[in-house]
């Protein structure tokens, strides 16, 4: 897969080597005989319908889920075999942004404390130096002034803005991979440019890798570098994003793509 030039150079690949994922009731294969690997730095869109098992490969990813079939390895990690500290200690290196952010976070809980407990459980910081990363942290998702955001619950945010908290939830430990599951489809579409600006931004300065899964093409345009098209568990088609959105060869591709209004406007999508 292609690279970024801001790589970290240490930053170990994802490499999902013939991975099937068979569930008893359905006796279909959710996931079935999927290759591909996410290099250090690099974008990687994972771009299908609902059902298509883009979810069920992340669950996979983040060792949420065993594979039926096949392995997936990070750096030296097999990570289908990971138990308890050892799964712990990768969750550190590999976090996930999850679909809604509504849900994502305890109501009952300050943003602060939802943003010091990865710092003082996994960075074991003392309190002073968790609350200065805490802070840090909202700056970079853009929750600025950090003090007066720290102190709201969830309920006191805007859609987009508990976003930003959920990705700074995923910065806080240093992460090198973030498996992004449909991170905008729930915001209004006046938020979901500036949460794609936000990834972008990262991945550029922190040379992180990203998996990005969504349904949308025209978003995946705009943070990936590559793109697989999954339908019934199957990749029907890869390549570079630019060129598979604009020279799709499978139907499956073709259609998604109708369903996005004007995917190749004038004005490049990146500049949103």
């Amino acid at each position: 897969m292609s690279t970024d030039p801001a790589v970290h150079s240490g930053t170990p690949p994802l490499v999902v080597d013939s991975v099937s994922k068979v569930y008893r009731r359905a006796a279909v294969a959710a996931v079935d005989d999927v290759s591909f690997t996410i290099a250090p730095g690099a974008a990687v869109g994972l771009v299908g319908a609902s059902g298509s098992g883009k979810s069920t490969l992340a669950r996979l990813i983040t060792g949420s889920e065993r594979p039926t079939a096949g392995s997936i390895r990070f750096g030296d990690l097999p990570v289908e075999r990971l138990r308890s500290g050892a799964l712990r200690a990768f969750h550190s290196r590999v976090q996930m942004v999850f679909q809604d952010p509504y849900g994502a976070l305890n109501p009952l809980h300050t943003v602060e404390y939802t943003l010091t407990r990865p710092c003082r459980n996994f960075l074991h910081l003392t309190a002073a130096a968790a609350q200065a990363r805490v802070y840090d942290l909202l700056e970079t998702v853009g929750l600025s002034p950090a003090a007066q955001y720290a102190a709201k619950l969830p309920h006191q945010l805007s859609g987009g803005q508990r976003q930003r908290v959920v990705i700074a939830r995923a910065l806080a430990c240093d992460p090198e991979l973030i498996v992004a599951d449909e991170p905008v489809s729930m915001l209004d579409v006046s938020l979901r440019a500036g949460v794609l600006r936000l990834l972008a931004r990262l991945r550029a300065e922190r040379g992180l890798s990203l998996l990005y899964i969504t349904h949308d093409l025209l978003s995946a345009r705009v943070v990936t570098d590559e793109i697989l098209v999954l339908n019934n568990g199957k990749v029907v088609e890869r390549g570079p994003t630019k060129q598979v959105l604009q020279h799709p060869q499978d139907r499956y591709t073709v259609q998604l793509l109708d369903a996005v209004a004007t995917p190749f406007a004038a004005a490049d999508t990146r500049t949103l």
